[in-house]
């Protein structure tokens, strides 16, 4: 009897504990991106990796809310290249469709949208696709929906995705892209827009639209770029191995500009060489002009390193990394924790 009420207080005791480290992790500054599982509630003081997922962490205050609109013969990559963004950036990603007939993507892929037109939440960016796109810009009640949502931060389309955009009149005075088989009916259907050719994207600031189908994916992680961060971006490319990126490469009538180079190849090539490293390995951190970007060499594996500011740079799963200088302003080494080891620069 005492051996099992010591047994059930040690259980009581455990479960108490366990709970106190939930509550503080509910109170972390980073989570994990939204993947449906258990670990979508476990929030960290620090930044890194998720341990159940082993996804990049977020800052909380980062993420956003996303309605993607999809109609019947939606293009597959339209929205699966931008949704695959957008989630490992940590948005929360929701679906929404006129009714709640399931919808066939491609005649292929059958799609259960979470909700509906009439009780769709409401979302901090509208995003838009191509394939079979009058089903959507040509009814009326989708349209009614998307001028109904006066507190949208950003609308975002892709492919003929624009038409949604164009028929609201959100698009009215402003310059926009599309498909390129399109590009002649987008002018004539909506003499307003400035319509333009041989560009990925076009940011206007709030409403953003792609050329088709991969273009999505540019265009998503230019929006990453302009809400979280150069940085952000690149990670998530570098996750999806999306190779062919090239940041930048778009049209932005905005001042918001991400793709500004806050170091340059000179001062960049100064942090390459051969440096100690964890377990008595080293790492080369070596220079891809072409790229702009540092790779640190560990093995046979390659990593990329990004510069946040000053000597501060950071990892591809957001861990700092803080290089040290002497007193001649020369690099030495660097830490991992500002106060931690210093593992010496080698050459």
């Amino acid at each position: 009897m005492q051996k099992t009420l010591i047994l059930s207080a040690f259980t009581i005791i455990i479960s108490l504990l366990a709970s106190s480290q939930n509550q503080v992790a509910a109170l972390g500054k980073y989570m994990c991106p939204p993947c449906n599982s258990t670990c979508d509630e476990i929030h960290y003081d620090t930044p890194g990796v998720c341990l159940h997922c082993n996804m990049v962490l977020v800052k909380k205050n980062d993420s956003k809310t996303i309605a993607f609109y999809l109609q019947d013969g939606v293009e597959v990559l339209d929205f699966a290249g931008p949704m695959e963004v957008f989630v490992y950036a940590g948005y929360n990603v929701f679906t929404v469709s006129a009714d709640k007939s399931p919808i066939r993507s491609q005649g292929i892929l059958k799609v259960t949208t979470d909700y509906t037109l009439k009780n769709a939440p409401e979302a901090d960016i509208l995003a838009f696709f191509g394939g079979n796109s009058r089903a959507a810009f040509g009814n009326k009640k989708v349209i009614d929906w998307v001028k109904s949502q006066p507190d949208v931060d950003y609308h975002f389309s892709v492919c003929t995705g624009a038409f949604v955009l164009g028929e609201a009149g959100l698009l009215d005075e402003k310059t926009a892209t599309t498909f390129h088989d399109s590009l002649d009916d987008l002018e004539e259907m909506y003499p307003k827009i400035d319509v333009r050719r041989d560009v990925r994207f076009v940011d206007n600031g709030s409403v953003v639209t792609t050329a088709g189908v991969s273009a999505g994916i540019d265009g998503a992680l230019h929006m990453v770029a302009k809400l979280q961060g150069l940085n952000a971006a690149k990670r998530v490319a570098y996750y999806m191995e999306y190779d062919n990126w090239k940041p930048g490469d778009g049209l932005l009538l905005t001042e918001e500009n991400p793709y500004q180079p806050t170091i340059s190849l000179k001062e960049l090539a100064g942090f390459s060489g051969k440096y100690a490293f964890q377990n008595d390995e080293e790492v080369h951190l070596v220079l891809n002009e072409e790229k702009k970007q540092l790779y640190a060499q560990v093995g046979k594996n390659e990593y990329p390193i990004y510069h946040e500011k000053g000597d501060v740079f950071s990892t591809h799963e957001s861990e700092p990394i803080y290089f040290v200088r002497d007193k001649r302003d020369s690099i030495i080494g660097y830490r991992i924790d500002p106060e931690g080891t210093l593992y010496q620069k080698l050459d």
